[in-house]
């Protein structure tokens, strides 16, 4: 019985370690950037992008883009 008691208080303080050793090298994953509860996150900025070459980009395209992130898309979509 002692054993075992000894082997868990063994794999508690290995597992406190590693963990302790992963917060401090970190561990390469991307930033929570979903803020605060009832945010929208990060905000982009507003425009043609992504491939959309400004050519491209109509009235109708600019004006759903300056709704957002209101619910209602423009009037004449």
């Amino acid at each position: 019985m002692k054993g075992l008691f000894k082997l868990a208080i063994v794999t508690g303080l290995g597992a406190m370690a590693f963990k302790g050793w992963r917060e401090w090298m970190g561990d390469d994953k991307a930033p929570d950037d979903r803020g605060p509860v009832g945010s929208s996150g990060i905000v982009r900025d507003a425009g043609p992008q992504n491939g959309i070459s400004p050519d491209q980009w109509d009235k109708v395209d600019e004006q759903s883009d300056e709704s957002f992130p209101a619910s209602d898309p423009p009037g004449n979509f």
